[in-house]
């Protein structure tokens, strides 16, 4: 049996060499938890873990957001093209060679616009060289006779070409050279990406549907399958509403070009109508540059009215044909298209602004199906209409014919009462002389 002590606890048992052995402050207790936990070691290695592939998935995605950028346009440019490449594999013709058929119908159309523009601007570009002598003249004429100089072109022009600021401004043009060069290679190898992936995305739409589907249970294959129908519905209306702006921002320009006696009006009036349209954030300004310089080489101040003509014809596009042409083609509220731009501008520049309006009618027309709807009373409240009942000069009207009858009532009640001589004790209490 363990010795005790004298408080009742087990004593400590003496050494077979007869030295008690010493006690390890805090105790045995003490010793245990000084010890690691087993899953602490764990946890923190799975932290470092979780931290580092965050780092490496922000890093890849940062590194791969053109590449995302340049799929997502693709996409839309498949579902633009979709229903002429169905409609032409729907008579026999094989799905890649439609799309092939598409494609070429495009290049073909582009190409002939840029050629037919670029003789256009060649030519008026070397009648504005020609003629600027000629400008020259009358400018310095106008300074002469105005502000009593005596001015001679000569003079000006081997200042102008004497001068530092134009030096400066071949040196670093010329250094420049290789920068645009490089921007312009990496514009032609952006657009053929879009062009390939679009490609493939419009050649092989049932066998990306198949694939998509194949991961998926039934129900969920049949939504992928409606919001697939509706991004090329709403894709299509956006491009039909975009056309048909173009066609009547062309016609609108046409009329004062031709007014103007602006040369090539009509080519004129085709880029302002598909550049403004389809050229997003800059398009407006670079369909409105071309116009005002060849209205320059016929008049100085045509140019000044075409400016004023594209700043106000922007402004009635953006704020009242657009957002209605919107509202009815994509079927989306004109507030909602506006902010969608704004926000698609936001977050991905150009390419959001041109894609915006598209991807958030697919979206809202796939969410309304998950939207519960209720019937909605005939309340008048509802149009907006309030009830005379609850106007300000109402309520005035009832607050003082409510004041009157409160005072007509004090009235009545007043001469009602009998008086302080008067009584029913006085009455019986007094007797006649």
């Amino acid at each position: 049996m363990a010795s005790t002590d004298e408080t009742g606890q087990p004593g400590q048992q003496a050494s077979p060499f007869g030295t008690t052995p010493p006690t390890p402050p805090g105790g045995h207790t003490a010793g245990q938890g000084a010890r690691m936990p087993r899953w602490l070691p764990r946890a923190m290695m799975l932290a470092l873990a979780l931290v580092g592939l965050f780092q490496l998935g922000s890093w890849a995605f940062h590194e791969l957001t053109g590449l995302l950028i340049n799929l997502l346009i693709a996409f839309f440019a498949a579902l633009a093209i979709e229903p002429a490449v169905s409609r032409m594999a729907s008579r026999g013709m094989r799905r890649g060679l439609a799309t092939f058929l598409v494609f070429i119908g495009l290049l073909i159309a582009i190409a002939g616009f840029i050629t037919l523009l670029g003789s256009m601007l060649a030519g008026q570009i070397i009648k504005i060289v020609e003629d600027f002598p000629a400008y020259l003249d009358s400018v310095i004429n106008w300074i002469n006779a105005h502000f009593h100089t005596d001015l001679k072109r000569v003079d000006v022009q081997e200042g102008l070409l004497r001068s530092d600021w134009l030096r400066s401004y071949v040196q670093n043009s010329a250094t420049g050279v290789l920068d645009v060069s490089g921007q312009v290679l990496g514009g032609l190898f952006q657009l053929l990406t879009i062009t390939l992936f679009a490609f493939y995305f419009a050649a092989d739409g049932p066998r990306l549907r198949r694939a998509l589907c194949s991961v998926l249970p039934p129900a969920r294959q049949a939504e992928v399958l409606r919001a697939w129908e509706i991004a090329v519905d709403k894709t299509g209306g956006y491009l039909y509403s975009r056309g048909l702006m173009a066609l009547i921002s062309g016609v609108a320009h046409y009329v004062l070009l031709q007014a103007l006696n602006v040369p090539y009006a009509p080519v004129l009036a085709v880029w302002v109508g598909l550049v403004s349209q389809f050229l997003p954030t800059i398009g407006t300004y670079l369909a409105g540059a071309l116009p005002m310089l060849i209205a320059f080489t016929v008049d100085p101040w045509y140019a000044l009215w075409v400016l004023v003509f594209v700043v106000l014809y922007q402004q009635f596009e953006n704020y009242v044909l657009q957002p209605k042409l919107t509202a009815k083609t994509v079927d989306i509220h004109p507030a909602v298209a506006f902010g969608s731009v704004i926000a698609g501008t936001a977050l991905l520049g150009a390419v959001g602004a041109l894609i915006a309006i598209p991807a958030v009618a697919t979206l809202q027309a796939f969410l309304g199906a998950y939207v519960k709807r209720y019937d909605v009373t005939d309340d008048p409240r509802v149009q907006g209409h309030r009830s005379r009942g609850t106007s300000i000069l109402t309520r005035l009207r009832n607050l003082l014919e409510g004041r009157q009858g409160a005072g007509a009532e004090d009235s009545a009640h007043s001469a009602q009462a009998p008086g302080p001589g008067s009584g029913p004790s006085s009455g019986e209490g007094s007797t006649p002389a």
